[in-house]
């Protein structure tokens, strides 16, 4: 995916050129702030943001990039909920997006690779990360 000028002084709402309505008339908790971050310039977002946003499957095309940056630096990274948060709601995104966005992959992979036993003592799901068309 080609990334326009200064993307990540952007919101998802202004990339996708989408509005989905009024954080204060959500439903639910997580949905306020679903539609909160969509507002939020992506240079300001937080790993706790990457990963609430990653594990509901929101702007993947934009999230997933700022999302290996963090993990390149910090493999185990961790938002609000424990220890490699981040990776685990990375290597659980749908394997549709992993189909379509070969260079993603590759890099995820490379990262992965050498901590793969840790990977698995952690019990991090990475069936649908490695179902797709790459990892054969």
């Amino acid at each position: 995916m080609n990334l326009p000028h200064n993307w990540q002084q952007k919101t998802l709402e202004t990339l996708e050129n989408k509005n989905w309505g009024d954080p204060d008339e959500a439903p639910t908790g997580l949905v306020k702030r679903c539609l909160q971050l969509r507002r939020k310039p992506l240079d300001t977002f937080t790993i706790e943001d990457l990963r609430s946003m990653i594990g509901q499957q929101i702007g993947l095309p934009y999230l997933i990039p700022l999302a290996i940056e963090q993990l390149k630096e910090n493999l185990f990274a961790e938002g609000d909920l424990y220890e490699g948060d981040l990776l685990h709601s990375v290597l659980k995104v749908d394997t549709v997006f992993w189909n379509d966005n070969e260079a993603y992959w590759q890099q995820v992979n490379v990262l992965i690779q050498p901590k793969l036993q840790e990977i698995a003592e952690e019990k991090f799901d990475t069936v649908k990360f490695y179902h797709c068309k790459y990892a054969r």
